[in-house]
């Protein structure tokens, strides 16, 4: 299995917990070595609310310390702190500054970041994609990190860096190819790979 570049690198027990767990639940690990300090990844598929207990054990056994959105006012006392701790970035949706805007904000502001989005937005089929993630990482000119579990070969892991070109459609055919061969745990429930076509 190819080594991984690990950013952020949470404590070894963790690592070595995580991937105990993963090896008695009949979980294996495939990773890429990754020379970026800033990106983000995409989990895909959602379709259940295993993937995201699976997808953290996936991710701290590979040595990824991950950072996620929520709304500012999960952040405040007393358990904000914590939420802070465990990776989370407050975004004020009350502000004029849109949620892009913010997250591409905090992007440039560190030297390292790595942002964790499922680009599905709900374990329930849906029409596409919501496209979030796309002009973040546009935004902040960072790379996307394809992560996913594969519930067919029982593999989670990440993929090489896909670098964003601006054409969106072609961007997209590049996340379909991708995805092509991954199967999330209910597949009557995967997302087509798709976006909504902005109004000229």
């Amino acid at each position: 299995m190819p080594r991984s570049t690990i950013i952020g690198s949470r404590f070894n027990l963790t690592r070595i917990f995580s991937r105990i767990v993963l090896f008695f639940m009949g979980w294996r690990i495939r990773s890429v070595s990754l020379n970026q300090s800033k990106y983000v990844m995409i989990g895909v598929y959602h379709t259940s609310n295993w993937d995201f207990f699976i997808g953290y054990l996936v991710m701290t056994a590979i040595g990824l310390k991950l950072s996620w959105v929520g709304k500012h006012a999960l952040f405040r006392k007393p358990y904000g702190w914590f939420l802070g701790w465990i990776g989370g970035i407050p975004v004020n949706r009350e502000l004029t500054t849109n949620f892009v805007d913010q997250v591409v904000k905090k992007f440039n502001s560190v030297d390292q970041l790595i942002v964790a989005m499922a680009p599905e937005g709900t374990r329930k089929k849906a029409e596409r994609w919501r496209t979030g993630f796309y002009y973040i990482a546009k935004g902040a000119q960072v790379p996307v990190i394809p992560g996913y579990l594969d519930y067919s070969k029982k593999v989670g892991g990440i993929g090489k860096p896909i670098h964003l070109t601006g054409d969106i459609e072609a961007d997209f055919k590049k996340f379909q190819e991708f995805y092509s061969r991954i199967t999330g745990k209910y597949p009557e429930k995967m997302t087509e790979i798709a976006f909504r076509k902005r109004q000229a």
